[in-house]
């Protein structure tokens, strides 16, 4: 057993001194800093991997590409070829992309929609063709749980086949409400499937005058599959008065969360348009709290 166990601490050693010293401390990390192609400016394009790695963030969540009256979205990671780039390009940067974002549900409505089953399958369909293993739906203005409640049994009743259908794949799709973190709970456990979570975002109790700290406490680490770690625009987070990322980070450490911390907004009013100065203030800021 001795032998054994000495052998295996040498391989691992030599699989971790073969691999550069950003590989080994991505692999370390606890809390990883992702951005988005979308509010980069760079929907489903190639640029978006090479501008994350000038960022200097961990990984990019991409989109699954525009909706509308599409029957699905406007995917172009559903052509193998420009797929394949994209993975090679990541693998080359060492970067992740980590997520696929279903934004086109932001203004289309998910509780309504024909055929909302197809947009869900693809997405599934790219997620493991890409290996990714969690996807970001939001419920948008259409099927706002909190103000249209009436649009709750038919949200619930979609969320439990989206469920099935990610819990079946081997995936997550991680959900976006305006609803409390109480509120989402029971949410969970109506719609009762473990492909369904919660994609928090810090934003959301915020603008409503709740407790961020223990909103994240409520849902608890099981519920909670990503965060979009960001405020309002208006200040980058190290300026932001509303959050004290410290305790932030407090509250997930005593949680025992771990996973990606994605930069949505918290763009600086004064100079809107600079995505790689606003993206880049906020991911060394989250750094250098969370990747100490």
């Amino acid at each position: 057993m001795k032998k054994l166990s000495i052998a295996i601490l040498v391989t691992t050693m030599t699989f971790c001194c073969s691999l550069p010293l950003e590989s080994i401390a991505q692999i370390n990390q606890k809390y990883k800093i992702g951005v988005i192609d979308l509010m980069l400016l760079k929907r489903q394009k190639l640029g978006a991997l090479t501008l994350t790695k000038e960022i200097g963030a961990d990984g990019v969540e991409i989109d699954m590409g525009g909706l509308g009256k599409r029957p699905t979205f406007e995917n172009a990671l559903a052509n193998d070829s420009i797929r394949t780039v994209f993975l090679n390009k990541a693998k080359e940067l060492n970067i992740e992309m980590f997520s696929l974002a279903m934004t086109g549900y932001y203004a289309q409505s998910f509780c309504g929609r024909e055929g909302y089953k197809k947009s869900i399958e693809d997405c599934i369909k790219t997620m493991q063709l890409m290996n990714i293993k969690i996807a970001f739906l939001p419920l948008g203005v259409q099927c706002d749980l909190k103000k249209d409640p009436a649009v709750r049994d038919s949200v619930v009743a979609r969320l439990k086949v989206a469920g099935e259908m990610a819990k079946k794949a081997g995936v997550i799709i991680g959900i976006e409400t305006a609803l409390s973190a109480s509120e989402e709970v029971k949410l969970l456990k109506e719609i009762g499937s473990d492909g369904i979570k919660i994609y928090f975002n810090f934003s959301s109790p915020l603008k409503e005058g709740r407790d961020l700290y223990k909103e994240l406490k409520i849902l608890g680490k099981k519920n909670i599959c990503m965060i979009h770690c960001t405020n309002k625009d208006g200040v980058w987070l190290q300026n932001d008065p509303e959050i004290d990322m410290k305790k932030v980070k407090a509250t997930l450490d005593k949680m025992k969360w771990t996973g990606w911390l994605v930069i949505e907004r918290s763009r600086d009013a004064n100079k809107p348009r600079d995505v790689k100065g606003n993206f880049g203030a906020n991911t060394a800021f989250l750094k250098s709290v969370f990747q100490q």
